[in-house]
């Protein structure tokens, strides 16, 4: 059993998602425009969704489970794959900054969404 997660971090977590979710829409909106590949971007944006539906769902107690298996499966996949590039961009980012604030946010979610999904499945 894990420790709880305090409610500011769980709140900032949410953002972090609701953020990343926005900003793979808008991406995937300007890539239809221009008939490019989007497979990747769609991928990204259902990882997203599955993994603050799998967050909000673990903190709120509930067991309903809208996801199959498989999902939740390849959501953590695609997030454990998205954390290094995450990572190396908040190597490169100045401490203090906005920036390197979204990121140590953004991280922060991934890996507790990550948790959660090899929680309900392991």
């Amino acid at each position: 059993m894990t420790e709880p997660v305090p409610e500011i971090v769980q709140r900032q977590s949410i953002e972090a998602f609701q953020s990343a979710i926005r900003k793979s829409e808008n991406a995937l909106k300007n890539m239809k425009g221009k008939e490019a590949n989007t497979s990747v971007i769609e991928k990204r944006l259902h990882a997203l969704i599955v993994s603050l539906y799998t967050l909000e769902h673990t903190w709120n107690g509930r067991d309903d489970q809208h996801y199959s298996s498989l999902e939740i499966s390849e959501a953590r996949q695609v997030m454990n794959n998205l954390l290094p590039s995450l990572e190396r961009m908040m190597e490169k980012s100045t401490a203090g900054r906005p920036q390197h604030t979204l990121l140590e946010r953004r991280i922060r979610a991934f890996q507790l969404a990550i948790q959660a999904m090899e929680q309900k499945f392991h």
